[in-house]
């Protein structure tokens, strides 16, 4: 072969690099759903936030606060203490943009939504999921605030506020304020009440809390919900970086830690010497009170790994649309339809499960049954998500090839990045028990989820023969535990074929009851057994 004509500086049959693309407008099943769940507005304000969202400068940025990672400075050069995290701009460049646009305060602002807010989170998350955990904890700390009045009076504002505000100072001298979280102990980990820190009262509903915390979330935050021991047993407290006299508090960072992923976000170790705190609701009501806030993170995280795998199956999917191999374009080789229209299939599902639990979310504020719904809906929707999500993220980097598996692509940070949503906020048996908990202590929940499933019996025969399964899985209550992932399955794989009859086409929603819910299905990717719908579910996922 003569190669003397070639130009070995260019390199050939490479695809462009996926930029100043409209991440809303350019997945047709998001819009969809967004269309069913949501409202005009909110696809609205979702076009105009994907656009920023997948413009080259929003890209670079994700970039460039991964690769220059927080640092934790403890003293100044005098000695004295800081205990301050420092960003590369672009963090806060991220930060600035997501909270301009309202991505942490769509649910609790009038005319918004928990839809809106998932929409824009689903967007935020898929250019850094590092900043993307300080938003969460600020959109998920509002209904643990709303329990003490006079808290929420004074920080709700601050909280609720469209201005990024970086700067360490006195939280009554910010525009905006962020908040964190820390529930965690060496000693405990997801058992809480095995937590040792203290709180002694000081008078006026303030506490002074002495103890260590193995994992605070984003350091950088002007609060955190904490939890500590008292008289009565856990109580929920606020405690401020800066005291209302405007001292430092008595809250010292020792580390960061060193993490697989979400490395553009800081996450600490933390001792507590006596920290100024604020009780919020009653002593014995630490993990009630705090559950408020972690149950709206458990929305995100199933929101934020639909996002990720999202992200992950739209680069494998550009990847495919041009790059050749083999004669033919890579999407257009049978088995490489095959995996890429599974894995949208799968991305798909995903989505409409995080904004379904959404809707549910807006429509508790109406319906009691909805609520019920929402509590134990919500626990299977962050099990599922989280455990597919991982899946996901390894086939789609396989389908880029080795282009994919260097760090100058997006793939190995999603890689990654995507585990902790199954651990944070309690990992995948926590949330199996909590199914549990819910079916043996609240009723009126599982009345409310069996409602939901058994009004689409018919709709598949797959489906109904996933129905009956779980009907006899119920009926074993001996079992239940053991089984506990077995019947947290079984409900996702049916409220994801359900949230697709609602949000897709019908066909789309049947081959997914066929290729997950029929007792044939297969385990790996790439194993549809109809090709006709193949082209249209990919389209359906991406098509920028």
């Amino acid at each position: 072969m003569d190669t003397s004509g070639f130009d070995f500086t260019h390199a050939a049959n490479q695809p462009p690099v996926l930029e100043d693309y409209n991440s809303f407008t350019s997945h047709p099943a998001l819009r969809q759903a967004t269309a069913v769940y949501g409202s005009q507005q909110t696809a609205m304000r979702a076009a105009a936030f994907g656009a920023i969202m997948g413009s080259r400068a929003m890209q670079q940025a994700g970039h460039l606060a991964n690769k220059h990672t927080p640092v934790l400075k403890t003293h100044d050069r005098f000695g004295n203490r800081l205990d301050v995290v420092e960003f590369h701009p672009a963090y806060h460049e991220m930060m600035a943009v997501a909270i301009r646009h309202g991505v942490h305060t769509g649910a609790w602002t009038p005319g918004g939504s928990y839809l809106e807010h998932a929409v824009l989170s689903y967007l935020k998350q898929q250019i850094d999921e590092g900043s993307s955990c300080p938003l969460t904890m600020t959109f998920a700390v509002v209904p643990s605030l709303q329990i003490a009045p006079g808290i929420a009076d004074e920080w709700l504002p601050r909280v609720l506020s469209t201005e990024y505000d970086e700067r360490h100072i006195p939280y009554y001298d910010k525009k905006g304020c962020t908040f964190g979280m820390a529930m965690t102990e060496p000693q405990g980990g997801s058992d809480v009440r095995a937590n040792i820190t203290y709180a002694k009262p000081a008078g006026n509903g303030v506490y002074h809390i002495t103890g260590r915390k193995w994992f605070c979330s984003a350091p950088m935050s002007d609060a955190f919900l904490v939890l500590a021991q008292t008289e009565k047993g856990l109580g929920c407290f606020l405690v401020p970086r800066f005291t209302p006299d405007g001292d430092k508090n008595k809250l010292y960072f020792q580390r960061l830690k060193d993490k697989l992923g979400n490395r553009s976000n800081a996450s600490g170790e933390a001792e507590f010497h006596g920290a100024w705190a604020r009780i919020i609701g009653e002593e014995g009501r630490g993990i009630a009170n705090i559950m408020e806030m972690v149950r709206h993170t458990r929305l995100d995280c199933a929101i934020g790994s639909a996002a990720t795998m999202q992200r992950a199956v739209a680069e494998a999917v550009h990847h495919c649309r041009h790059r050749e191999a083999f004669g033919k374009k890579l999407i257009a080789q049978p088995l490489m339809k095959n995996v890429l229209a599974d894995l949208c299939l799968e991305s798909e599902a995903a989505t409409a499960l995080a904004l379904r639990l959404a809707k549910a979310f807006d429509d508790a504020a109406a319906s009691e049954e909805a609520l019920h719904f929402s509590r134990i809906a919500t626990a299977v929707g962050k099990f599922w998500n989280t455990k597919r999500a991982v899946l996901v993220l390894g086939e789609a980097l396989e389908c880029t090839g080795g282009n994919g598996y260097v760090e100058e692509s997006i793939m190995p940070r999603l890689y990654r990045d995507v585990p902790v949503n199954a651990i944070w906020e309690g990992s995948g048996n926590i949330q199996a028990l909590d199914v549990l908990r819910a079916m043996r202590k609240e009723p009126a929940a599982v009345e409310a989820l069996m409602n939901h499933l058994h009004a689409a019996k018919g709709r598949h025969n797959a489906l109904d023969g996933q129905l009956r399964q779980l009907q006899q899985l119920l009926s074993q209550p001996e079992e239940f535990e053991y089984r506990a992932r077995i019947i947290t399955e079984k409900i996702a794989l049916c409220l994801q074929a359900i949230a697709l009859f609602d949000t897709a086409p019908v066909a789309v929603a049947e081959m997914f009851c066929s290729a997950r819910l029929a007792d044939q299905r297969n385990l790996s990717w790439g194993t549809l057994m109809d090709e006709r719908l193949a082209d249209e579910i990919t389209g359906r996922c991406f098509n920028g």
